[in-house]
């Protein structure tokens, strides 16, 4: 099996898991789906220079915010996924373990936490949300999904792409 193959399917397949959860989630719990058109627009203000902003609500509109946000999220959730077999080797896609799968899930609450919502207004882990620790309980839930859309979609790639 190609290592880069199976680990663009499974960062596709985890990532769209977690999509799956906002969408049940905005359903169920009434809570509202990420707008990824803001990642977009926090991202395409980098290359100007702008890295931090006190509400990425109230900044400038870019073209394609939209596109730029949700490649990124998807791109990021491949590169989440290689995490697994740069961390437990490639082997974890011939015997995907649960474990490892949620560790690197969970573990990558630390991106939005100390990065994206630091640069797009929130404050560090959410905390100039109006609720901080829903937010927080929020992202740290998706990231658990995230995490196990990684094992789910590991042993697919297992199954299917190796035979």
């Amino acid at each position: 099996m190609n290592i880069v193959v199976g680990t663009v399917i499974t960062g596709i397949g985890a990532t769209a898991l977690a999509d799956l959860w906002a969408i049940a989630r905005r359903r169920l719990l009434g809570v509202p789906a990420p707008d990824y058109g803001l990642v977009g627009r926090w991202i395409a203000h980098m290359p100007r220079g702008q890295f931090r902003h006190g509400s990425i609500k109230a900044a400038a509109p870019m073209p394609g915010e939209a596109w730029i946000g949700w490649a990124a999220h998807y791109l990021i959730g491949i590169g989440f996924a290689a995490l697994l077999p740069a961390i437990w080797g490639v082997d974890w896609f011939h015997d995907p373990q649960l474990v490892p799968a949620l560790l690197v899930g969970i573990g990558t609450v630390a991106a939005p936490f100390l990065l994206m919502q630091p640069g797009m207004g929130a404050g560090i882990a959410a905390n100039r949300m109006p609720h901080p620790g829903t937010a927080r309980l929020h992202s740290l839930l998706t990231h658990a999904i995230f995490g196990f859309g990684l094992f789910a979609s590991g042993w697919a790639v297992s199954r299917f792409l190796t035979t």
